[in-house]
């Protein structure tokens, strides 16, 4: 009996081998080549935005350093309830070899914003109406990418309008702390008297900037920690009258957002070279990114896993404004995570367009189209070199088919 069972199995073995070899070959290779929209391989390089708002954002540190590291705090605690803070900047000082860099990237983000309120007069943007899609060019893609209100009555086709700057690059806002150290929280009380300032300058600010309109208490001797709170005992004469003018005289926020642009909205004689002007430009671009990462080594940024909302100091602040999923069960307070660099500076990835005389991006041809981000799209369509970073990326060495061609390609 048990023979006959054996040998009535062995087809369904059989069976299994086959296709454990076939999928274990080399031949399952040549299915890869052809792209899909869910895992397209060519696109590895280019961020993907979370399709599903309800899942929270990944952690950019794993969940067990992040448990690993609250352990040793706390046996830390413990064993020295009262001690003195050695290192900038948790201590409250500066960190000394950042002070340039924090200089360095607020003149880039100026440079940026100016560079690219003169380009934008030469190099046309396109905006959606219904959702965020940017398009560098004379005419709207027709790649049918739309997630907007209604959008499936129209087949995810977008509608488009002019663009600004604010759509090329996107600067987040958070709470401008004057005491990054001795009062690092925004209660929900104080919401309304607390100044909202671009991520990135609040950043240049706790990094060693002085901006006039925005304070920041810069302490000359290091704080102390007694069972986990910090205390200092350096008394500070003007403190508060510093803080009343801070919350009281609000300054409006929309003024740190003001380009800094000559009355006359021509080009300067310096900047008539339009192929300098973008390269000047990218050249911001790439600074500032880079002073970006080195600051946020040292200084915590923080962001919400279900929304866009940032914050820059040791902790998140405890304004009740978060509406992402889930918001309910935390009494609409964001759930803070650290952040990254796109978290900080929005890069909006873009399709690249060869030609910006020629026709519109086809939506039955997306495969064969590159991304960049919109500075860098922007930059490189008014003359400057394509960046060795985003070659890849941008998809340089791909001649996509004409109209009568896409059905002869694989």
């Amino acid at each position: 009996m048990s023979l006959l069972l054996q040998i009535s199995q062995l087809p369904k073995l059989h069976r299994r081998c086959n296709q454990a070899y076939f999928f274990s070959s080399g031949k399952t290779q040549n299915f890869h080549s052809f792209p899909d929209n869910n895992g397209d391989p060519m696109y590895s390089d280019v961020p993907k935005p979370r399709t599903d708002k309800s899942q929270r954002k990944p952690y950019p540190t794993p969940m067990k350093e992040l448990i690993k590291r609250a352990k040793q705090e706390k046996e830390l605690r413990k064993s020295q309830p009262c001690r003195l803070l050695e290192h900038p900047p948790a201590n409250g000082l500066l960190v000394p070899e950042l002070v340039d860099v924090a200089h360095r990237v607020y003149r880039a983000r100026e440079l940026i914003l100016s560079g690219l309120s003169k380009l934008l007069q030469f190099i046309p943007v396109q905006r959606c109406r219904f959702c965020y899609e940017v398009h560098i060019g004379n005419v709207g893609h027709e790649i049918r990418t739309c997630t907007g209100p209604k959008s499936g009555s129209r087949s995810a086709t977008h509608v488009w309008r002019k663009g600004g700057v604010g759509d090329v690059i996107f600067f987040p806002k958070c709470f401008h702390l004057y005491d990054r150290v001795g009062k690092y929280r925004v209660v929900h009380d104080e919401r309304h008297s607390a100044p909202r300032i671009p991520a990135i300058l609040e950043l240049c600010i706790q990094a060693g900037v002085d901006v006039e309109n925005y304070p920041s208490k810069r302490r000359t001797k290091p704080v102390y920690s007694i069972e986990g709170r910090i205390v200092d005992f350096e008394s500070v004469a003007g403190m508060d009258e510093m803080e009343t003018n801070l919350f009281f005289e609000n300054v409006d926020d929309t003024e740190v957002d003001v380009l800094r642009r000559d009355p006359n909205s021509e080009l300067n004689a310096e900047d008539a070279n339009l192929i300098e002007l973008s390269t000047r430009t990218l050249d911001s671009w790439f600074e500032m990114i880079g002073g970006v990462r080195k600051i946020m080594e040292k200084y915590n940024v923080w962001t919400c896993g279900y929304c866009p909302e940032v914050q820059v100091g040791p902790k998140g602040h405890k304004v009740r404004m978060c509406r992402a999923s889930k918001h309910q069960s935390r009494n609409d307070l964001h759930a803070w995570q650290e952040a990254t660099i796109n978290d900080l500076v929005g890069p909006n990835y873009v399709w690249h367009v060869h030609d910006l005389n020629g026709p519109p991006l086809r939506n039955d041809l997306k495969r064969y189209y590159g991304k960049a981000p919109a500075v860098v799209e922007l930059c490189v369509q008014a003359g400057a070199p394509v960046p060795d970073q985003y070659r890849s990326m941008m998809r340089l060495d791909v001649v996509p088919p004409e109209r009568d061609e896409v059905d002869l390609v694989a």
